[in-house]
């Protein structure tokens, strides 16, 4: 059997390890792959983005199955160029993918069948949005209409702040294209919660819910990133939230598609904050979460390649997944200046041995090799993803790992997983007294 794994980030890094664990005799290639995957995998060098490439790759090497990681590719129509070539894919076909290429589509569709959200508009016109603006509530959050690699959703404390955000997509065009259209929507209170489900078209397997940290800073401040670390389960986020958020949310959007006539056939990810009226979704992803993907692989137990093949056949039909024990906890190493400007080609140094723990996994989000050595190339490096029998365990093993690595310009956040921490401890404390 022979897989492609389309992408080269630390998701991507983090699905083929899991693909390997599980089927150590199927053959792996993946688009221009990394230290990182080296040793699984062979690297083609492919552009993830260049569909027609992938495509010729994927019938050349008769792939047998075509994991597809990253939104872009998905959003450009991959997924249906591999399947009018008969050729089996993991990844939804781009009419089903504009659930998360398009914001105005998504708002649009949940508002249409009764998803709770949060309340909005969306607007062409900068002048329309600053005066809907004006007279709306002091908090609001701007998104861009397309992809913006997850930094396009701003979360504004004031009008000065919104307008900013609005000039800055709208006018200054920061995010290219996909701030032609926004949507400025209401500011949700609660908690966030992130979960991935696999979809046949019909049926839902949802897998063990997480929590991103999007902001770059210590205590959730400063600038939203592509995410700087995740942690799996959630305590808040039991078997009831995740029937409820698969009842409410995920199956109503799924058969809405089908209906339509372009099946969701992937992984689903639903993006939700958990209010005093209950889930709401925030956004969806098309895809994998990322680095949501790196704490909830290593929990799954089950055959991945298997469900990935009964996904793309349409027959998760009675499939269940279960979360095996314990907790794991992914953090980011990124480049100093992420999520502006940053430098690249800084050695990384590993600790000897340092890979070969078994309470840790170093997945590579944007390394490369010069002369031997692994550098930097992108503004999120590495994730960090430590294991342990509970979260204050894996946490412990991950920033212990993370002490053993460095490179010139490192800079990662020392409280991933505090909430989940925090609830562990007044938990403790409330059995005690």
């Amino acid at each position: 059997m022979k897989i492609l794994i389309v992408g080269n980030g630390g998701r991507e890094h983090a699905l083929l390890w899991r693909l390997a664990q599980d089927r150590p005799d199927v053959s792996f290639l993946i688009t221009r792959g990394t230290p990182g995957t080296k040793p699984l995998a062979r690297s083609i060098d492919v552009s993830p983005t260049d569909v027609e490439a992938v495509l010729d790759t994927a019938a050349g090497e008769n792939v047998d199955l075509t994991v597809v990681g990253p939104e872009v590719p998905l959003a450009a129509g991959l997924a249906d160029r591999l399947t009018a070539r008969g050729l089996t894919v993991f990844g939804p076909l781009a009419q089903a993918a504009k659930i998360e290429s398009s914001k105005v589509f998504a708002k649009q569709l949940m508002k249409e069948i009764g998803v709770p959200t949060a309340d909005f508009e969306t607007f062409t016109e900068l002048e329309k949005a600053l005066d809907y603006l004006e007279a709306g509530p002091e908090e609001c959050v701007v998104k861009t209409d397309g992809l913006a690699s997850g930094k396009g959703s701003i979360v504004c404390r004031s009008k000065e702040e919104a307008r900013k955000a609005l000039r800055a997509m709208m006018e200054e065009g920061v995010f290219g294209s996909a701030g032609s259209a926004v949507v400025i929507e209401e500011f949700m209170e609660g908690e966030e919660l992130s979960l991935l489900a696999l979809v046949d078209g019909r049926n839902i397997v949802p897998l063990a819910p997480s929590q991103d940290h999007k902001a770059v800073g210590e205590g959730d401040t400063g600038p939203n990133t592509g995410g700087m670390g995740a942690y799996a389960p959630v305590i808040i986020a039991g078997d009831m939230v995740v029937e409820q958020v698969v009842r409410t949310i995920m199956q109503p959007v799924v058969d809405t598609l089908a209906e339509r006539g372009c099946p969701y056939r992937g992984c689903l990810y639903a993006g939700l904050m958990l209010t005093g009226q209950g889930p709401r979704v925030v956004e969806f992803n098309c895809r994998f979460g990322d680095p949501e993907t790196q704490a909830v692989l290593p929990l799954l137990d089950g055959d991945l390649v298997q469900l990935m093949m009964e996904a793309a056949a349409g027959s998760l039909a009675g499939v269940e997944v279960r979360t095996r024990p314990g907790a794991a906890v992914c953090v980011v190493l990124a480049s100093r200046g992420y999520p502006a400007s940053y430098e690249k080609g800084k050695t990384i140094t590993f600790a000897p041995g340092l890979e070969k723990r078994k309470n840790v996994l170093i997945f590579h989000a944007g390394t490369s090799s010069v002369d031997s050595k692994v550098v930097t190339s992108g503004g999120r490096v590495l994730g960090v993803t430590g294991l342990g029998a509970d979260t204050a365990r894996a946490v412990r093993a991950a920033y212990a790992a993370i002490k053993e690595i460095s490179f010139d310009g490192m800079y990662y956040r020392s409280d991933i997983a505090y909430r989940e921490i925090n609830r562990l401890k007044a938990i403790q404390e409330r059995e005690l007294t």
